[in-house]
């Protein structure tokens, strides 16, 4: 059942992000189906803006279109998940290469005290193992440090869209399991940490260990 709750700006962008919402939360699982009149009935809008955002979803990656039938949440494997993985680290390891000495072209002075507000939330929600609001301070965390880190939004956003599929691949998987206090990656204060400081390799070395957590949680929740 869709419970989100509509906030942002054109309608357009208000569906997206709830239904994002929605399968980030795992109310709407991988495979599902339904179709525009579905969705519009729900949240009491006409269908063209929710086809629009939709079809958002599905260039973000979220949904496949079921030709004739409506949409479907993407249902990724292990080997998609690992790909994706591999795209941001490829992504972030020319970042290093190109800013080695991590200058921060984008960075107001007050930045980072914002950055170390989200990366203490979601160190908290990480090791209490609360994933409702762990996901949320993540994706606020990494988008903060990209804006800060990067000249071209572009790769942002790129690197958003690959972070909110893997949060859609794993959070089923989470969702199973009874207790995950501890068994999340909570890296991120020290991450914030090394970043602040300039220091390149402690940085890499971090992001080293935020991958090689993420792919090793993923193997074990699948049975792989």
């Amino acid at each position: 059942m869709w419970v989100g709750v509509i906030q942002r700006s054109t309608l357009r962008e208000q569906l997206a992000d709830a239904l994002r919402e929605e399968i980030l939360a795992g109310r709407l699982a991988p495979g599902g189906e339904f179709t525009v009149r579905e969705i519009a009935e729900h949240y009491g809008v006409s269908a063209t803006p929710v086809r629009e955002a939709l079809v958002d979803l599905s260039a973000q990656g979220l949904l496949e279109v079921e030709q004739y039938r409506g949409f479907r949440i993407r249902q990724d494997s292990l080997g998609d998940f690992e790909r994706l993985i591999e795209a941001q680290a490829l992504v972030l390891q020319g970042l290093l290469q190109q800013n080695p000495t991590l200058s921060l072209p984008r960075a107001d002075p007050g930045d980072f005290t914002s950055i170390r507000r989200r990366a203490a939330a979601a160190r908290q929600a990480a090791l209490g193992g609360d994933l409702d609001i762990l996901i949320g301070y993540d994706l606020r965390f990494w988008r903060e440090l990209d804006a800060a880190l990067l000249t071209n939004p572009h790769i942002g956003e790129f690197l958003d869209r690959m972070r909110v599929r893997c949060w859609a691949y794993t959070v089923p998987y989470l969702r199973r399991r009874h207790s995950l206090g501890g068994r999340l990656w909570s890296g991120h204060l020290e991450l914030a940490d090394a970043v602040e400081r300039r220091d390149a390799k402690d940085t890499e070395r971090l992001l080293d260990s935020h991958r090689s957590h993420t792919l090793a949680l993923a193997i074990e929740l699948t049975g792989a």
